[in-house]
């Protein structure tokens, strides 16, 4: 697969211009970048793989999905199946890939998305909606479907577009489980079977059921309550206070340590430095840097220069469900 062409990318539509801001930071005030769709851009003279390690280590944070773009084609004259399978089977050899598609703005595409199988499936390849080495995404944008191939480990999501969607079931806590949930899936987290997991902001308790779902027993540290459907967990330890007052008394060593509050992004990297002394050398820490203020992403960045002093940062992004926030993950370098 050749990395020579234009790469599309998405950002959440109010904060494009963050993550223009951040790829000029990053390759360059000259980079030709274009603005397709409301939450749609393209780059040109920068290899997707040089794209995506910049965006998974953290540098570029509000890019939240990556494609090769190969093809274009107004809404009014999309080609054939047969023309549309010539071009993609230029760009890979794989007998099986995941096709996505999607919207710009909203909306999943899924007329284009059949378009696109029945193309490759007219030719005997295979077609998933995800977990594939190769995916195949297809974005609507104006009056255009824009066509892209790429590796999965360089585009950053397995949704389409970084658009994650994930149920709303009579389980769920609180929406804030979709971040976390996310983040999980997103960065390949492998959370220590039976691990000690600290929830710092708990309450009502939605960080700490996803924590429970991965196999963590976990201190949930908040002067309010908890949902009551948690109560009769005798793995979930609710500690009614506050973070200072638990740590000042904590005895207990966490391999997971996560913080979902609402503070500004130095204030909520701080409580992480205070949490990392009760963390395991290595041990990982998640936490959202909340946005708002005129200058979200320096917050961000001063954010995630606090955490360096005791964490090594491994990634920072705006995911699809954080809104103005990023998370970040970081392992106790201490």
């Amino acid at each position: 697969m050749s990395g020579g062409r234009s790469v599309l990318f998405s950002a959440a539509a109010d904060s494009y211009e963050l993550a223009v801001r951040e790829l000029r930071g990053e390759f360059g005030r000259d980079v030709r970048i274009k603005r397709v769709g409301a939450e749609l851009g393209r780059v040109d003279g920068v290899p997707v793989g040089e794209l995506a390690a910049a965006c998974d280590v953290g540098r570029i944070m509000f890019v939240r999905h990556l494609t090769r773009e190969v093809a274009g084609y107004p809404l009014d004259e999309l080609p054939t199946e047969s023309e549309l399978a010539t071009t993609l089977l230029e760009e890979f050899s794989a007998r099986t890939v995941a096709v996505q598609t999607w919207i710009d703005g909203a909306g999943t595409g899924g007329s284009y998305r059949r378009l696109i199988a029945g193309a490759l499936e007219s030719r005997g390849v295979a077609v998933e909606r995800s977990g594939q080495d190769v995916v195949v995404s297809g974005a609507v944008a104006g009056k255009q479907l824009l066509i892209g191939v790429n590796r999965l480990a360089d585009s950053l999501s397995d949704w389409p577009g970084g658009q994650m969607r994930l149920a709303r079931g009579e389980e769920r806590v609180s929406r804030s489980e979709f971040k976390l949930e996310e983040a999980i899936a997103t960065f390949g987290l492998d959370l220590p079977n039976g691990g000690n997991a600290l929830d710092l902001g708990a309450s009502p308790g939605g960080w700490t059921r996803i924590l429970r779902l991965h196999g963590q027993e976990v201190w949930s540290v908040d002067p309010g309550a908890l949902d009551p459907r948690l109560r009769g967990d005798r793995r979930i330890h609710h500690e009614a206070t506050t973070a200072g007052r638990f740590f000042a008394a904590n005895r207990v060593t966490f391999d997971v340590v996560v913080n979902d509050m609402r503070m500004d992004q130095v204030t909520s990297a701080r409580m992480m430095l205070d949490a990392a002394a009760h963390l395991h050398r290595g041990g990982l820490a998640i936490v959202t840097l909340k946005g708002g203020g005129k200058n979200p992403l320096d917050g961000a960045r001063r954010g995630l220069q606090v955490l360096n002093d005791q964490y090594d940062v491994l990634h920072a992004r705006q995911l699809h469900h954080n809104r103005n926030e990023i998370t970040a993950i970081a392992r106790s370098s201490h």
